[in-house]
């Protein structure tokens, strides 16, 4: 959420950046400093009456010692009908703080400088890539044709069991999924993240405080009788660790990763592009999460991109980086970097992680602060997360890249983690 200082300081700044995302949040901003200059007139109205209710209170305890107490009575009369005007202005002031707050919280984050516009993933900006783009034997087959063949996910007993997007895995395709997990965790410890194992069901405070509510109830699966969502990330939880929380500056960048799987509403469209492991409702992931001081938040971020990128490496994927433009980001992004995978037998990429700062936009939801050493004032923080990684397209394109007419060859960085070196 954007600050109302902010909006109040640089209204014009925020719609002309808010342009880059394709929104025009002219008419919000508006009603935005309507509603703030509103709610300071009421409170100052408020303030002001309370400070006449403090002097009267002191001219009366005067009366009282002096004797005067049919004037202190007739004082205490003037008193209760101030009170009563205090109590509408409160009445009044919290009916426009909420209204106020509703319309803030529709607003987009701003994107960085950096962040080119554009309207979908084809005006994304390639960064690099790496990686050699394989050839496969002719015969080679898309990975929803390997699974069968090998026995290791199934699609079917997935719908028997729950419906469409929600696979089996079965043999050596759940080892491939359980060694994938520990690997990404050993990186993650290796590079400075702490473990942590969060619950996968949120309430709605965690919902607002990572920007999936008000805004993206519908992807989301709800617990009605709970109230409470299923995760789309661990990034909900782990961030929302720190909601309410004041850090020393000092213990920053906070470093943290989660493994959990993930539950998504939103897939469903046909074709070959969600065919698969390309898209599904239930899926894994290992999400690293770091809480950063402002002025270093995009070294936290190139740090972390580093991080993913050493992981694709070590799996020996192909792949490339895109730097996401104004009209492919997310509601809560400043800048987000996608990594894509190259899927040899469906001859395309496939996105496999996002990694972004979202500068004091969540944090200011979360009220998430930080103190540094001998100021009494707080600073709003600055949030990043990353997956690292996720796990169907990973599979995918693992199975598809690493095909032979012998089998299917496990990259050398996760044969200890296997045990095996080949699916056959």
């Amino acid at each position: 959420m954007l600050t109302i200082n902010l909006i109040r300081e640089q209204s014009s700044f925020v719609i002309e950046r808010l342009k880059v995302k394709n929104f025009d949040a002219t008419e919000i901003v508006q009603h935005v400093l309507d509603l703030d200059r509103r709610r300071r007139e009421l409170q100052a109205e408020s303030d002001s009456i309370q400070a006449e209710l403090n002097t009267l209170s002191r001219e009366i305890g005067a009366m009282m010692k002096e004797g005067r107490r049919d004037e202190a009575d007739a004082a205490r009369q003037g008193i209760g009908a101030m009170k009563g005007k205090q109590k509408q202005l409160a009445d009044t002031l919290e009916v426009v703080s909420g209204e106020m707050q509703t319309e803030l919280v529709r607003l987009p984050n701003l994107p960085h400088a950096l962040v080119a516009p554009g309207k979908s993933a084809e005006d994304n900006v390639v960064v690099r890539s790496g990686g050699a783009i394989p050839h496969l034997y002719e015969g080679a087959v898309p990975h929803w044709d390997l699974i069968k063949k090998y026995d290791i996910i199934d699609f079917d007993l997935g719908i028997k069991i729950t419906g469409a997007g929600f696979p089996v895995y079965k043999g050596k395709g759940a080892k491939l999924q359980r060694s994938l997990i520990n690997f990404f965790l050993d990186e993650g410890e290796k590079a400075g993240y702490r473990e942590i194992e969060p619950p996968i069901v949120v309430n709605e405070d965690s919902g607002f405080g990572t920007g999936q509510l008000p805004d993206k109830e519908g992807q989301m699966y709800h617990v009605g009788i709970d109230n409470l969502y299923m995760i789309p990330t661990a990034e909900v939880p782990i961030t929302n660790i720190y909601r309410d929380v004041i850090l020393d500056a000092a213990v920053m960048p906070v470093k943290n990763m989660g493994y959990t799987p993930c539950f998504r509403r939103e897939a469903g469209s046909w074709g070959a592009h969600v065919r698969g492991l390309n898209r599904l409702h239930q899926f894994d992931k290992v999400e690293i999460v770091q809480i950063a001081h402002p002025d270093k938040s995009y070294e936290s971020l190139e740090e972390m991109v580093s991080h993913v990128e050493g992981l694709l490496v070590k799996l020996e994927l192909p792949y490339r980086i895109v730097r996401l433009c104004g009209g492919d980001m997310s509601f809560t992004s400043a800048m987000t970097y996608d990594f894509e995978v190259w899927s040899a037998a469906q001859q395309r990429w496939l996105e496999v992680s996002s990694t972004s700062n979202f500068e004091a936009f969540q944090a200011n939801r979360l009220r998430c602060r930080f103190r540094e050493k001998g100021a009494k004032q707080t600073t709003l923080c600055h949030t990043l997360n990353g997956s690292a990684l996720a796990l169907p397209r990973i599979v995918a394109a693992l199975l598809e890249n690493n095909q032979t007419p012998g089998g299917i060859t496990i990259p050398a960085a996760l044969v200890p983690y296997t045990g095996f070196g080949m699916i056959s």
